[in-house]
């Protein structure tokens, strides 16, 4: 999935929609850096000897935040620069090592306005490797209601994420 640039207003989205699915080979640099740019300095996520002898993993693997990025980067990508996510929930089953190529999907489960006229989606993804879901993810992104909105200039009472 390429970067969108223009922003995705919510009488664009429907639920139901399929959201182009984005696949990333998984490397040693991409799983040291991960860890690097989120201050996460134990060594299963850089030294592979550690991992392996005593962590008991095939390798080291991707830790919690960088997973956090790469589902918001799917989902930024996906609504443009005024997407705004409000909350994320997952849970990681299995591991992601390097040689891997994660794939993202996601699906929209529910589209709605709340009281204060923030549009929303909430977006079912996962993050698969082979197939096999390594992660399940609910998100839910705020949308522009129309061209003029912008949910970022939200603040205080008109943010209710």
């Amino acid at each position: 999935m390429a970067a969108r640039y223009e922003s995705l207003r919510i009488d664009q989205v429907k639920k139901g929609d399929v959201l182009p699915p984005l696949s990333v080979d998984a490397t040693a640099t991409t799983v040291v850096l991960g860890a690097l740019a989120t201050r996460d300095w134990r060594p299963m996520h850089h030294d592979k000897d550690f991992a392996i002898n005593r962590s008991g993993t095939k390798h080291i693997f991707l830790n919690t935040p960088n997973q956090a990025h790469w589902f918001e980067r799917y989902l930024t990508d996906w609504t443009g620069p005024t997407g705004r996510l409000g909350r994320m929930k997952f849970r990681m089953r299995d591991s992601v090592f390097p040689g891997d190529t994660m794939t993202i999907r996601g699906v929209v489960e529910k589209i709605e306005t709340d009281d204060v006229g923030c549009s929303w989606a909430e977006v079912a993804l996962s993050l698969l490797v082979n197939e096999k879901v390594m992660t399940p993810c609910t998100a839910r992104i705020a949308l522009p209601s129309h061209p003029g909105d912008n949910p970022w200039k939200r603040r205080g009472d008109a943010w209710k994420p």
